[in-house]
C-alpha cells in the first residue's frame, strides 16, 4: 500500500527560479531564503526518499488560458516538458511523471466526486519549477517522480478553501488505496501575502503569513473557513494562492508534526516554506 510520507508548503515566486540559475544562492538578498531550502531538501533525499511527489500548483497562463480554465486538473504523463514563460526555457531536464500512479488518482479521486480534468499532455512553469529543484536534485536527471495537480486560482469562480481541504483528505485516501509499495510526498505551493496590480501593488503582510504558517500545522479548518475575500483583502489579491497550501494539509493526518518552518519577505512577496509529516510518525 502507498502512503503520504511528507507534506511541504512552498512559495512559487518566479524571481526564485531566476535567481537560482543565476547562482545567486550566496547572495545576500537571497541566501535566507536559499538556506532555507537546504536542510529540507537534504531531508527529503536522505530520510524520506519519497518514490513520486504529488506537486499541487497553479498554471500562469503557460498551458491553460483564461478561454479554458479548469478547476482541478490531473497529469498523468510520463514526462512533462517546461515551459517558456517569456524568457527562454530553464536549464532543467524535463520533469519526469508517474503515470500509473496518476491514473490511479484520477479514477480514484473522480470515484470520490472529485471532477478532474485529466491531461495527457502538460507542459508546467513557475508554479511547479521554482520549488521543485529546491527539494529534489535534477543532475543530470530528476531524481523523483513528479504528479502534476493544478489548481485554479486566477479565473472566478476558484474552488473554497475548504474545497481544497476536502481534495486533499480525498487525495490521502487514493494514495492509500494504491496498491503498490509506494512512498509519496505532497507539496502545496503558492505565494504569501503579496499583490502584483493596482492601488494596493506591493502589498505585504508579514503578520498575516506568519500566523498562516502557525495554523496551518494547528488548526487548518479555521484557514478553510476563510472566504477567498477574507484572505485577498487581508494579505492581497494573490494571496488566495494559498488554499493551494490546504490540498497538502488535508493529505495530511490533523495531528502534524513539523520538522522546519522557513521565512523571508524582502520584496513585494512574502515567501515561505513549511514541512510536517504525520504525528504518529513520531512513535513509528
Amino acid at each position: 500500500m502507498a502512503r503520504i510520507v511528507a507534506g511541504i508548503g512552498s512559495s512559487h515566486v518566479p524571481s526564485i527560479g531566476r535567481a537560482f540559475d543565476l547562482g545567486k544562492q550566496q547572495d545576500p538578498a537571497w541566501k535566507p531564503l536559499f538556506d532555507g531550502y537546504l536542510p529540507v531538501k537534504d531531508w527529503l533525499e536522505n530520510e524520506v526518499r519519497a518514490d513520486a511527489v504529488i506537486f499541487v500548483y497553479n498554471d500562469h497562463g503557460s498551458d491553460f488560458g483564461l478561454d479554458r480554465c479548469p478547476t482541478f486538473a490531473l497529469g498523468t504523463a510520463d514526462s512533462y516538458p517546461l515551459a517558456d514563460e517569456g524568457f527562454g526555457q530553464r536549464p532543467l531536464p524535463a520533469v519526469r511523471g508517474d503515470a500509473d500512479l496518476s491514473w490511479h488518482l484520477a479514477n480514484a479521486l473522480i470515484a470520490d466526486e472529485f471532477d478532474l480534468t485529466v491531461c495527457q499532455e502538460m507542459a508546467v512553469d513557475h508554479g511547479l519549477l521554482v520549488p521543485l529543484p529546491l527539494l529534489w536534485s535534477y543532475q543530470p536527471d530528476w531524481n523523483i517522480k513528479v504528479v502534476p495537480l493544478v489548481v485554479n486560482v486566477i479565473q472566478h469562480p476558484l474552488p473554497t478553501a475548504r474545497r481544497c481541504l476536502r481534495l486533499g483528505q480525498a487525495l490521502r485516501r487514493a494514495v492509500e488505496s494504491y496498491p503498490a509499495d509506494a512512498r509519496v510526498a505532497i507539496v502545496g505551493t503558492g505565494g504569501m501575502s503579496h499583490q502584483l496590480h493596482g492601488e494596493r501593488f506591493g502589498h505585504l503582510d508579514e503578520a498575516f503569513d506568519r500566523r498562516w504558517l502557525d495554523l496551518i500545522e494547528s488548526d487548518p479548518a479555521s484557514l478553510a473557513a476563510m472566504s477567498h475575500e477574507d484572505i485577498m483583502q487581508a494579505a492581497g489579491a494573490e494571496a488566495v494562492e494559498l488554499i493551494m497550501w490546504l490540498i497538502m494539509r488535508g493529505a495530511m493526518t490533523p495531528r502534524v508534526r513539523r520538522l522546519h518552518k522557513n521565512y523571508y519577505a524582502p520584496m513585494t512577496s512574502g515567501m515561505g516554506l513549511i514541512t510536517f509529516v504525520d504525528a504518529e510518525e513520531e512513535t513509528s
